[in-house]
């Protein structure tokens, strides 16, 4: 149990206190009215004495008293009615409630503060781990134990009103004062007529009540004397006449008033009264302190202000005080079972109003002074000591003396006891077995009642061992008689008088008590006594620190099945659980789980009874230990009935944080039951916002808000596609966030960037946002231009099984705008609705997130003026779409719209958008603690406007061949008011597009230039150009092609360079598909400026990704070679030969029927294709499914005039056609993607050739360079399509990059075969340095050689023996440099099989030569060869060795040629 103020050896004799009546004239009660009190209430604060007391008891043995108390009260001559006793109970339980902030209510732990008795709840801490030591260091500790004034209180006038009834004595009158003024007429007549009246009261059967203790009642003579008003000399007079009447020991005067009330206030004087007046009467209460919430009163009078000693009754018949209507009568009017705190009986306020100003600063005791203070507890004391204490000492001798003299009866009684009870107590089943006779009554001279009256007064003057052994003798006698109602009294008393005697000489029987209550409830079903017994063993129990079993006591009696039910039943079932959950606290091991659970119990009896206020603390303290436990449906229930209970007393705020907690913990109620809750939230709400209509607007708690998820985008929708109109992708909140994708897209920025500022990235760029998101960088202010919208996407997640309707969403905002300067406006602008000429807001009418489920809302914005803005969050009306019945049993609160029907309910709130910025860790503080940077994505300037570029694709193709070659159009569209300039687009993939040439005449004006509305420029031709070369050249600059410029990097060619507002250019667009099959993804970046140069943004871009699928076409192969035939007329550039081999590698996929090889072209700065050598018959170009074609092409060197006249970056470019079109090569689009495909393939090659070069010396690069050759060769073919029952014309083009003589080239990248794994080797590689030295095939090509002859001759051979051949040998020098030569013509090889191959001839003359070749000379040796006889000889024996003239070191190899020279030789 809690902390008592009261001790129980201070509570039970204060329970059980001598009686006193008080009978007063009409005179003496006015006297004391001066002070706005009875007679009794007069004694009430006086009636403890302050010394001991002393008597004999019947052995005539001292007895010492300490701390007697007597009670004085009024004759009321009607017994209380239940119902009245049961309102004043739980009025004196509902105006007790917890002081907020006691410290001694507190238990602090660790970080959690553990709240016993104040109803108020930290709900935000768990619970603290280490509950039982901080429970037992509350137990141990008496200042920090929890207190229960409330039970206390109630505990109190329960025992006070408990009825006097004939089977014990406790509670009867032992004596009367009769009271009468010094200011009447006859004082000593009216004192006969108080005393007769007194006599018929107690002697004449028509009063039942009140009850007397025995029939010659002490009467005591007060005569009361008003100081300021009355004779004292006759009140002396008075007295001295009443003392010879009465004797010295049975009057008193009493001196009063010694002030007028007209002095009261002057001088303070202590009020003794008030505490006293306030427990017993409801008329200073304020237990409805916080609402409208009270009963209805009576408002015909004021006899409703009850109080205990009936002071406002009316004098009627003649007698000084009405006793037929007892004051705890109920008004005839009301009815008792009200609920008292219900809601169905809420009035207006005015009634509490009328309650309270019934006696508005009521002064007790105005007219008395200390010294009156004084009489009084004197006039007490000597009525205890000579009239009361020696009537009892009397009394108790004589009953003493009657119970002697009836020894017989005695012993009679003693022996049929021990026959009965053996000398033990009495069995559990004897009881239960014995009949009822609870009804049985004995007349009041029975030696049985005798024995009990002489218990009960010794029980008052505190001598317990006597009453003791009376209460066990008569206990006995009753059991006897089977009079359950007396031996139940007596087994009660005799376990209370065996605790409180001294010196402790037996244990507490506390089976008395169980038995005692047992035969109340069971067999008398008297739950008054029952619950009387269970109060005092309880305290008695909890003394002796046995709380697990005053616990059980108390739960005892809690049940539902209780004979006495209703509001009584409940209220005290409420406290005795309040205390058993207190007793489990305070054990040695306190059990909390039980403390909270019977807190619950109680809880829901005191919400029963109608004391809502403790309902909800009770709920409140249990909370404390459920909360955090994941026993989530226990909190749901907890926090349901701590808002319904909160909502009744109108603690709205109170009763709206508890709904929401129901729903914001992830529940585990059903649908139906969540539902339920969220209705009960919406109203309560509503009724809190109808509270203040123009306040804040609060925060709501669903649906939840991912606030990291939330995404800003800047700018408007993108389009949808019209026809073959296709807008640029851009940015959209559709797209999901890539991390690499937008690393490619900053380098793509970066580089447009550079550009503009001369290689250079300014310090201050930071790459264009329009997307931010939780991966963005938000560190800084985000940029929104004026005029264009601003959405937010925010991420809803619904957490209830219920669908939740949110109406009316918009975005919380405040704008700061600035005027044109840029200087801050002074005043601010925060309201959403005020100001929507500032900035426009959307707002969705309706917005449904099913049960569950996760949904984005986006919200736009419309900036119209420049500022700084910031967005708060999100507000929203709360609704939920379908109603229903009520649940679990729990009705809907009135108001509620309950049914099948939609509910119109709703709640206007916001939610606010708080974003944590990403965790710092650069430096060493930001490490070693835990700090976060700053997420400004909802805080975008808005700067002035800007030009807004739009960009549409027409018939971009989504599907091509490898190479093809295909038209578009894109048109640019300014959407803004402002111009724009500066377009540029820039691509990682520039080989992929083309805008054509810078020149108009190297463009092709229309796709309708020739016949099949071929993409290429062309010029039909004769038949007798077919197979010779067409030349023409360009530069490449002309297409963007340069030195030092960067490719990826393409100027759109707007026409004035500037686009006006709303103006819109369409553009040519040519597209060639990648050489590599699959899937591309090709990302375009736009970029563009504004005319007038702002300082915040300096750019803007547009983005476009294009996805290409491209199937497999042609696979060109070709090498080059050198020529041996070195004609003059060819002049001294030499001459090679191309192989080309074209391979239709397409699988039919696309309906590609067959390809065309239409022009072969070439494009060099040194090379030209001259002429096709056919090598077969055919010269039909056309390639099946899986053919493969060979063509061969003679090329030239240009004439050195050409390339001297031309420009470093002037191309030549050769075509030899294979129809009757020539593809104009150096126009757009044929020019333009060779010189891209050209710019990416030396972007490849450079890198790794640039290093090569670095490590070698220049006589090797010399060598080097005559084996390089820059030849190009572009193959331009037709493909025939297929498609729906038409034929279509595909075109397209490949390029073959030549760069080393007798070096395969490709025109698509190979894939590379994985090199195959090598043996592990456990040896040290021998250190092999790079050599220096050119290759084999360097040298080789240094010397070109070609041998002169006649290819057959006819010789004599019988005439002439020998055959003499002359031969010549010519040497080219292919180098720039001065070449040493050696010509050796030794035949070397001995072997059998070269003897075989070369025969038997010899060169007759030199054996070998020494040269010196300039730089590109021809030089020729004229040798003779002998042949002996006929045969096919071979001449190529000649070993040529070259080496630079400038080296020493000989960088010597054989010249060996690439093909043989045969000779035939025949005889004639």
């Amino acid at each position: 149990m809690a902390q008592c103020v009261q001790s129980v050896q201070e509570l039970i004799p204060d329970s059980f206190v001598p009686c006193v009546a008080a009978l007063c004239s009409d005179d003496a009660e006015r006297l004391t009215r001066l002070n706005h009190l009875s007679f009794a209430e007069l004694l009430k604060p006086f009636t403890r004495l302050t010394s001991e007391v002393h008597m004999r008891d019947p052995n005539n043995q001292l007895h010492i008293i300490k701390n007697l108390k007597i009670a004085v009260s009024n004759i009321i001559t009607q017994p209380p009615q239940p119902g009245a006793i049961r309102k004043l109970l739980s009025d004196v339980v509902s105006g007790s409630q917890p002081a907020d902030g006691l410290v001694a209510n507190v238990i602090t732990a660790g970080d959690y503060d553990l709240n016993i008795s104040d109803r108020s709840i930290k709900a935000s801490v768990p619970w603290y781990s280490n509950w039982k030591d901080t429970l037992m260091e509350m137990k141990e500790s008496s200042l920090n134990t929890a207190t229960t004034p409330w039970f206390e209180s109630y505990r109190e006038t329960f025992l006070q009103s408990v009825p006097a009834s004939d089977h014990e004595f406790l509670n009867h009158y032992l004596a009367c004062m009769l009271v009468a003024s010094s200011s009447e007429a006859e004082p000593m007549e009216q004192f006969g007529k108080l005393s007769q009246e007194q006599h018929r009261i107690q002697h004449n059967n028509d009063y039942s009540y009140p009850k007397w203790f025995i029939p010659n009642t002490l009467k005591y003579y007060v005569l009361l004397h008003d100081v300021s008003a009355g004779d004292e000399q006759r009140a002396e007079s008075i007295y001295e006449e009443m003392k010879q009447k009465y004797g010295t020991q049975g009057c008193y005067l009493l001196k009063i008033n010694s002030r007028t009330s007209n002095q009261a206030s002057d001088e303070q004087i202590p009020d003794p009264w008030s505490q006293y007046l306030q427990k017993n009467s409801i008329q200073n209460q304020e237990s409805y302190e916080d609402g409208p919430c009270t009963i209805s009163s009576n408002k015909n009078s004021d006899s409703n202000l009850l109080s205990l000693d009936g002071l406002d009754n009316e004098v009627k018949d003649g007698l000084p005080n009405n006793f037929r209507a007892h004051p705890l009568q109920l008004d005839s009017s009301s009815d008792p079972s009200n609920n008292i705190d219900g809601p169905d009986h809420v009035k207006s306020a005015s009634s509490l109003h009328e309650t309270k100003k019934a006696n508005p600063g009521i002064i007790h005791g105005a007219c008395l002074t200390l010294t009156d203070h004084d009489r009084i507890r004197q006039f007490v004391q000597e009525f205890t000591f000579r009239g009361l204490l020696p009537h009892i000492e009397k009394t108790i001798r004589q009953l003493n003396d009657q119970l002697i003299s009836r020894k017989g009866l005695s012993r009679s009684l003693f022996s049929a006891t021990k026959k009965w009870f053996s000398g033990s107590k009495v069995p559990e089943k004897s009881i239960n077995e014995l009949k009822n006779t609870s009804g049985l009554l004995y007349p009041p001279e029975a030696p049985e009642l005798q024995i009990r009256k002489m218990a009960d007064l010794c029980f008052l003057v505190q001598h317990y061992d006597l009453a003791y052994s009376c209460y066990h003798t008569a206990k006995k006698d009753f059991l006897n008689d089977q009079a359950m109602l007396y031996a139940a009294g007596a087994l009660e008393m005799a376990a209370v008088s065996a605790f409180l005697q001294q010196g402790a000489a037996r244990p507490y029987p506390a089976h008395y008590m169980d038995t005692a209550i047992q035969m109340y409830r069971d067999i008398c079903k008297n739950m008054i006594l029952a619950e009387r017994c269970v109060l005092l063993s309880a305290e008695i129990l909890k003394s002796q620190s046995k709380y697990s079993e005053a616990a059980a006591l108390l739960i005892r009696l809690t049940s539902e099945q209780n004979t006495w039910k209703g509001m009584d039943s409940d209220l005290r079932s409420a406290l005795l659980l309040e205390q058993a959950a207190h007793c489990f606290i305070n054990m040695k091991s306190p059990m909390v789980r039980k403390y909270a659970f019977h807190m619950i119990l109680a809880g829901h009896r005191f919400s029963k009874a109608g004391q809502k206020k403790h309902a909800l603390r009770c709920y409140c303290q249990a909370m404390q230990v459920y909360k955090g436990k994941g026993w989530s449906l226990a909190e749901d229930h907890i926090n349901f009935t701590i808002g319904r209970q909160s909502y009744t007393l109108r603690q709205l705020d109170n009763a709206v944080s508890a709904f929401r907690h129901i729903l914001i913990n992830e529940s585990k109620q059903s649908a139906a039951q969540q539902g339920s809750f969220l209705r009960e939230y919406l109203y309560v709400y509503k009724n809190v916002s109808q509270l203040s209509p123009d306040g804040p607007l609060p925060q709501l708690p669903l649906p939840y808000i991912n606030s990291s998820a939330t995404r800003v985008f800047f700018g408007h929708d993108r389009r949808p596609a019209d026809g073959e109109k296709q807008a640029a992708t851009h940015v959209s909140l559709d797209q999901e966030y890539d991390n690499e994708s937008s690393q490619q897209w900053r380098e793509l920025e970066e580089q447009v960037v550079a550009l503009i500022n001369k290689g250079v990235i300014p310090p201050n760029f930071h790459p264009t946002q329009y997307c931010l998101n939780s991966f963005s960088d938000n560190s800084r202010f985000p940029l929104a231009v004026v005029e264009e919208p601003i959405t937010v996407e925010v991420a809803f997640r619904n957490p209830l099984k219920v669908p939740l309707l949110l109406t009316n969403l918009s975005l919380l905002w405040k704008f700061q705008p600035k005027d044109c300067s840029g200087k801050n406006d002074e005043e601010v602008k925060e309201l959403v609705t005020s100001e929507p000429e500032m900035i426009g807001t959307e707002v969705i009418s309706e917005f449904l997130i099913n049960s569950e489920e996760s949904k984005v809302a986006r919200l736009k914005l419309f900036p119209h003026h420049i500022g700084e803005l910031h967005i708060l969050g999100v507000v929203y009306n709360l609704g939920t779409i379908q109603g229903s019945t009520t649940v679990d049993g729990i009705g809907a609160l009135p108001g509620c719209h309950t049914g099948k029907q939609s509910l119109s309910m709703s709640v206007r709130g916001r939610q606010d958008l708080e974003i944590q910025g990403p965790r710092l860790n650069s430096t060493k503080e930001e490490k070693t603690s835990i700090t976060y940077g700053p997420d400004r994505r909802l805080d975008p300037i808005i700067v002035e406007e800007m030009p807004l570029l739009e960009v549409f694709f027409i018939h971009f193709p989504t599907g091509l061949l490898c190479g093809e070659i295909r038209k578009a159009y894109v048109e640019f569209v300014n959407v803004s008011k402002c111009p724009l300039t500066g377009l540029k687009v820039v691509c990682k993939r520039p080989e992929f597009f083309t805008f054509g040439g810078n020149t108009a005449a190297l463009t092709p004006l229309s796709p309708a230039a020739s016949e099949n509305c071929s993409a290429y420029k062309t010029v039909v031709t004769e038949s007798t150009s077919v197979c010779t070369a067409l030349t023409s050249s360009a530069s490449s600059v002309d297409f963007g092609i340069g030195i030092g410029s960067q490719p990826e990097v393409i100027p759109v060619p707007l026409p004035d360079t500037v686009l006006l507002p709303g103006a819109s250019v369409q553009l040519p667009l040519w597209l060639r598909g990648p050489d590599e099959e699959g899937v591309h993804e090709i990302n375009f970046l736009f970029y563009y400026e504004s005319v007038k140069k702002l300082p915040k943004i300096r750019h803007r871009i547009l983005r476009h990704t294009a996805v290409i699928c491209t199937s497999r076409s042609l696979n060109v192969r070709a090498t080059v070679c050198r020529s041996n035939s070195l004609e003059e007329e060819e002049g001294r550039g030499g001459n090679m030969l191309v192989f080309v081999d074209v391979e239709n590698i397409n699988t039919s996929e696309a309906g590609v029927k067959e390809f065309h090889i239409v022009q072969v072209s070439s494009s060099s700065k040194h090379w030209k294709l001259q002429k096709s050598v056919n090598l077969s018959e055919n010269k039909d170009a056309k390639l099946g499914s899986r053919e493969k074609g060979k063509f061969c092409f003679k090329a030239i060197r240009c004439k050195e005039k050409e390339v001297a006249t031309q420009s470093s970056e002037k191309y030549t470019f050769a075509d030899i056609i294979f129809g009757n079109e020539q593809i104009i090569s150096s126009a757009s689009p044929c020019a333009d993607f060779f010189y891209r495909s050209l710019s990416s393939e030396l972007k490849k090659v450079q890198p790794s050739a640039h290093t090569e070069k670095q490590s070698v010396e220049d006589a090797v690069r010399l060598i080097q360079k005559c084996s390089e050759v820059d030849l190009n060769v572009v193959i331009l073919w037709k493909a025939y399509v297929v498609e729906d029952s038409k034929q279509l014309i595909l075109e397209g083009q490949h390029h073959v990059i030549l760069h080393t003589v007798g070096k395969e080239a490709y025109s698509s990248p190979q894939k590379q075969e994985p090199p195959e794994m090598e043996p592990l080797k456990f040896f040290r590689p021998e250190n092999t340095a790079v050599s220096s030295r050119p290759s084999v095939e360097q040298l080789s090509s240094l010397i070109k050689t070609s041998l002169h002859y006649p290819e057959s001759l006819n010789h004599p051979f019988h005439q002439k023996s020998l055959c003499l051949v002359p031969v010549t040998l010519l040497l080219s020098n292919c180098s720039k440099a001065d070449v040493d030569v050696i010509v050796d013509l030794r035949h070397k090889t001995t072997s059998p099989e070269s003897l075989e191959i070369h025969g038997s001839f010899t060169w007759l003359g030199q054996t070998q030569y020494k040269l010196q070749l300039k730089s590109e000379e021809i030089h020729s040796l004229q040798l003779k060869a002998c042949f002996v006889h006929t045969g096919v000889y071979n001449l190529g024996t000649p070993r040529v060795f070259a080496k630079l003239s400038d080296q020493v070191t000989v960088f010597e190899t054989s010249q060996q040629n690439s093909m043989p020279a045969l000779i035939i030789i025949n005889n004639v």
